[in-house]
């Protein structure tokens, strides 16, 4: 498994340096986020080995328990005698991609990095309180879900209601808007994907124009396994793959 994981993660990040060729720009700008909602925790750990951090899930109550079976096989390393301790085991760094319930913020705001997912005032206001009672010494850093393919059963804010819901979360003390995420429909129609991609980053550009974020809103979350390299090509910075990396 350890090596079908490396030779995955190997042709994905090839494809990624090459899409990134193609639209000029540099791999630094896209972050691959390893969406391990499917696979067992020592394919987490694999991944871990091979210097690879940013991982993500789509439900809150996965990211606490695998965080913590992670956390404590790691503490348990540690310990072991000669174990160099400038060489410690590296600790994933977690995003919230699926739809995030209010109760579940709590639990939650310790432990991610981003929250991908946010798609109504509500849902802001509670992560921007639970921050405040947890003493998070750093803004919770967001991103704001648009529903670009207008499909009936996806969560997401209408592409006309992002500016002016962006307008309202800035003004929250302990949230950092960082960005934008979609999700293109679940086809092999590579124009219709493009499609959903370019009108992220239409918005995208719009809002910094129009100056509603700040110079931390730099991130479009697009592209999974089947539709990543047009999701780069059409200026995506962070990629959600699943089933190419541990198939």
């Amino acid at each position: 498994m350890d090596k079908k994981i490396r030779d995955n993660l190997a042709i994905i990040n090839d494809n990624i340096a090459k899409a990134c060729d193609k639209s000029g720009r540099s791999i630094d700008d896209v972050t691959l986020i390893a969406v391990t909602k499917s696979v067992e925790v020592d394919s987490i750990r694999a991944l871990l080995e091979l210097g690879h951090v940013h991982m993500g899930e789509s439900r809150s109550p996965e990211i606490v328990k695998r965080n913590a079976v992670i956390n404590e096989s790691i503490s348990r390393r540690i310990e072991l005698p000669g174990i160099n301790p400038n060489n410690r085991p590296i600790r994933p760094v977690w995003h919230m991609i699926g739809h995030l319930q209010r109760n579940k913020v709590k639990s939650l705001l310790p432990i991610v990095e981003y929250i991908h997912s946010v798609d109504s005032l509500r849902l802001a206001e509670e992560i921007n309180t639970t921050a405040a009672k947890l003493g998070l010494e750093e803004k919770v850093k967001i991103l704001l879900q648009v529903n670009t393919s207008q499909e009936k059963q996806k969560y997401g804010l209408a592409v006309g209601a992002v500016a002016a819901l962006a307008e309202q979360i800035i003004t929250l003390p302990n949230l950092q808007v960082s960005g934008l995420m979609t999700m293109a429909p679940n086809t092999l129609d590579s124009d219709r994907c493009r499609f959903c991609f370019s009108r992220l980053r239409e918005i995208f550009e719009d809002m910094k124009t129009d100056r509603i974020v700040g110079p931390e809103f730099k991130h479009l979350s697009m592209g999974m396994s089947q539709d990543y390299v047009e999701a780069i090509e059409e200026g995506g910075t962070m990629v959600r793959i699943g089933s190419a990396l541990f198939a």
